[in-house]
């Protein structure tokens, strides 16, 4: 009776939430965005048609299905996605298609939809993400015995069946973005002040493996929208070293300068973006926005 009476307590005072259902709320645009911990349930509707599209237009390997099956139950799983993101919206499906197949135990499965606006960037209403290295969703994080052992980020390197079997088997296997989780690595190990005198070395090394300037840009924006500002500059300035001819990453040097409310610096930056991009519009707007603050 007075557990009956708690139930009803917190039913109508709205304390009571069905797990995993997550918060359904609309974007800038208007459109339905989930955030927070969710389950399949609240994401096969016709509030996301995407994924049930997707889904059903998967076609999963059998053969490899069959060599994960014993081992992937040995595993807890984390998904981080969003709802208003393109690659999770084309690799959620094919993702949870992939273990489904696999009879995998979807009590081990914890799903989690993060944010996109500017100051709540990929993370989520109770910070799952934290500590955890975010910067790209949809991320796809195996756990054993507690213990992270491997990660799928934004997409697989062949498909799911063979990315799962490699982690799963023990083989070799490097996520994509293997150079922002080595320097996720070094940041948390470090200070920037004590990394700063090898950035040219870092420039020359990681330059290599990297996926193009975006790589790390996208990582900068994921510490600076966090408020490790001095992390993100960093990062942002590693980026211009190994790529002095793109725009973008004078760009994102300029936002990081004008966060800090270090202007000058902000305006050689924007200029910079000008001598490559003439006419660039957000350049030409954050000038303007700067010069107000001195008149």
């Amino acid at each position: 009776m007075i557990r009956t009476f708690l139930f009803l307590a917190l039913w109508s005072s709205g304390l009571l939430l069905a797990q995993n259902k997550g918060s359904l709320v609309s974007d800038s645009k208007g459109k339905p965005m989930l955030l927070g911990k969710t389950d399949i349930s609240v994401i096969n509707t016709d509030n996301f048609k995407w994924f049930k599209s997707n889904y059903d237009a998967y076609l999963v390997n059998d053969r490899v299905i069959a060599k994960i099956k014993d081992s992937l139950n040995k595993y807890n799983i984390k998904v981080f996605y969003g709802t208003w993101c393109g690659d999770s919206k084309r690799e959620l499906p094919k993702f949870y298609k992939t273990i489904e197949q696999a009879d995998f135990n979807m009590g081990n499965l914890e799903m989690i939809a993060v944010d996109r606006k500017e100051d709540a960037y990929k993370q989520s209403p109770n910070g799952e993400e934290k500590g955890l290295n975010i910067h790209r969703v949809p991320t796809f994080i195996f756990y054993k015995d507690g213990k992270e052992i491997n990660r799928i980020v934004e997409f697989p390197k062949q498909d799911f069946e063979r990315d799962i079997l490699n982690i799963v088997s023990g083989q070799r296997y490097f996520s994509n973005y293997r150079i922002v989780g080595y320097l996720n690595k070094l940041l948390n190990e470090n200070t920037v002040e004590e990394l700063r005198p090898n950035i040219m070395q870092f420039a020359a090394s990681f330059a290599e493996f990297t996926i193009g300037s975006r790589e790390l840009n996208t990582y900068g924006y994921k510490l600076l929208r966090s408020n490790q500002i001095q992390k993100a500059l960093f990062v942002f300035e590693l980026n211009v070293k190994m790529y002095p001819y793109k725009p973008n990453v004078y760009d994102s040097m300029g936002e990081a300068y004008y966060t800090l409310n270090k202007f000058e610096e902000a305006l050689e930056n924007y200029d910079k973006v000008l001598e490559l991009k003439p006419n660039d519009k957000n350049a030409l707007a954050m000038i303007e926005k700067i010069k107000k603050k001195f008149n």
